[in-house]
């Protein structure tokens, strides 16, 4: 009887450790995914997400999107929101992503995941075409225009160099007045957002330099909630396969007339 019930207590074993074994998946990895993806955006910020005239969203995150969710196999749906609530809208699902030109701060990193850096918007300096400038500390000795209340504004005024051509620097109420005015002669630099001046740029008969020197990075980032890890790492390698494919390049290069998507 000892030896029968050894045996039936070795069977069982075998059967309980074969339960616990490993075994081959063939799980489609994008299995998890979910069949539509709402990405929250600010419909006013061109060139990554606006209306155009006839009222169609556009703009490269909007064409880098969609080409993310073909890759995925997943719908993408666009939902314009607050941007100020942008957090709430996250939190409380009515959107699964913020992508729309978000820069990355410490203050989101601790209250999202944020996917890896797939866009630098420097602050750069464009410049009419007889200027070259390839020192911040040239601008003293031009005149310089921004748009009031602009990022590009914020990080100037935060830069040692501000007190040497405060005197020398014009804001607008827009981009294009500036544009306008260098056009003109009035005015000789232009400092924006990388982004935006490329935008612009693209559009002009003759193209503004893009100086050498720049006021910094400005790195932009997919946000998702804390727990949705899973789904940050699979648009990420979509992105990547965006990137590998040539598709990256074709949607900047509609844009901004170069290719700006880094490699992630």
């Amino acid at each position: 009887m000892k030896r029968i019930a050894c045996l039936l207590s070795f069977v069982l074993c075998l059967a309980l450790t074969a339960g616990c074994a490993p075994t081959e998946s063939n799980a489609d990895p994008k299995a998890d995914l979910p069949e539509e993806l709402i990405v929250g955006l600010d419909d006013t910020f061109a060139p990554m997400g606006f209306r155009d005239e006839a009222g169609n969203l556009v703009g490269f995150d909007i064409d880098l999107a969609t080409a993310v969710g073909e890759e995925l196999g997943v719908k993408i749906t666009f939902q314009p929101i607050d941007w100020d609530a942008k957090e709430m809208e996250l939190s409380s699902r009515n959107i699964d992503c913020i992508w729309n030109g978000m820069s990355r701060t410490p203050e989101r990193e601790e209250s999202m995941t944020l996917s890896k850096n797939y866009l630098n918007n420097r602050i750069v300096i464009m410049t009419n075409p007889d200027v070259q400038i390839t020192s911040k500390e040239q601008l003293a000795d031009f005149k310089v225009g921004t748009q009031a209340e602009s990022s590009a504004l914020e990080v100037v005024q935060a830069d040692p160099i501000y007190a040497s051509i405060e005197a020398n620097l014009s804001e607008y109420r827009t981009y294009d007045e500036c544009i306008l005015d260098m056009q003109a002669g009035r005015i000789d630099v232009m400092i924006v957002d990388e982004v935006l001046g490329q935008y612009k740029n693209s559009k002009l008969a003759t193209k503004l330099n893009v100086a050498s020197v720049d006021f910094g990075d400005d790195y932009y980032v997919i946000g998702f909630r804390k727990e949705d890890t899973a789904l940050c790492a699979q648009v990420e390698e979509a992105l990547r396969a965006v990137k590998a494919s040539g598709k990256g390049a074709e949607i900047g290069n509609a844009w901004f007339g170069e290719d700006l998507l880094l490699d992630i």
